[in-house]
């Protein structure tokens, strides 16, 4: 594994550097580097900085955004070339950004490599209101419902997920996590959630013990 390869990938994301998130991507499909750790280790590390950037007021929402597209950018180059684990069985699940929200960077990336570990997501995309959630998991027997938020404005929108849940019988149906910034492990035990994850590689380890011997 190329350690300088992996620090070029997420370089180019702090320096919202599209062109190069490219062409460093590219290089890792050609040298072979496994898509997943290239995700993860680079272009995900690389807006991780971004993000620790913003919180101290060094870059701001346009910076980041540009940020978020230079790791979208590697990101379409790599993700063709993520492996499919378990394709025969495929988990279901759903995913979103809490109504009042549409910062998505963090869900789009848990969605990835998610789908590299052999789940099959549903991105219901922003903004989404907690029925929604309930509704769409319903519609294709869903198992996961994956909960994102960036504000705390917004945080108590997830507990509404697990109270419709409950109102309509269904809550033993379904594993709920949550995560995003000012999520905690002590919120989502407040709130009745199954699960909480920090970042997209411990979100699909806790997916993964969530539906061990379900």
């Amino acid at each position: 594994m190329s350690e300088e390869l992996l620090k070029k990938l997420a370089d180019s994301v702090v320096d919202m550097d599209e062109e190069g998130a490219v062409k460093y991507s590219s290089q890792a499909v050609e040298e072979k580097v496994d898509a997943y750790i290239a995700i993860d280790k680079g272009l995900a590390k690389g807006m991780e900085r971004a993000g620790k950037l913003f919180d101290e007021e060094e870059y701001f929402v346009p910076e980041l955004i540009i940020c978020s597209d230079a790791m979208n950018a590697g990101i379409s180059v790599l993700k063709p070339h993520l492996k499919q684990e378990n394709a025969a069985v495929k988990r279901k699940g759903v995913i979103g950004v809490i109504e009042g929200d549409t910062h998505d960077i963090g869900k789009n990336l848990v969605k990835i490599m998610l789908e590299a570990s052999g789940f099959y997501i549903l991105d219901l995309g922003r903004d989404v209101p907690p029925q929604v959630f309930v509704d769409r998991a319903e519609e294709i027997g869903a198992e996961l419902i994956l909960l994102s938020s960036l504000m705390t404005t917004t945080m108590d929108n997830m507990e509404e997920v697990v109270k419709i849940l409950v109102k309509r019988g269904v809550r033993d149906k379904y594993k709920v996590a949550v995560g995003g910034g000012p999520i905690s492990q002590a919120f989502a035990d407040r709130i009745g959630a199954d699960g909480y994850s920090k970042n997209a590689n411990d979100a699909v380890r806790l997916c993964n013990e969530l539906l061990a011997g379900a």
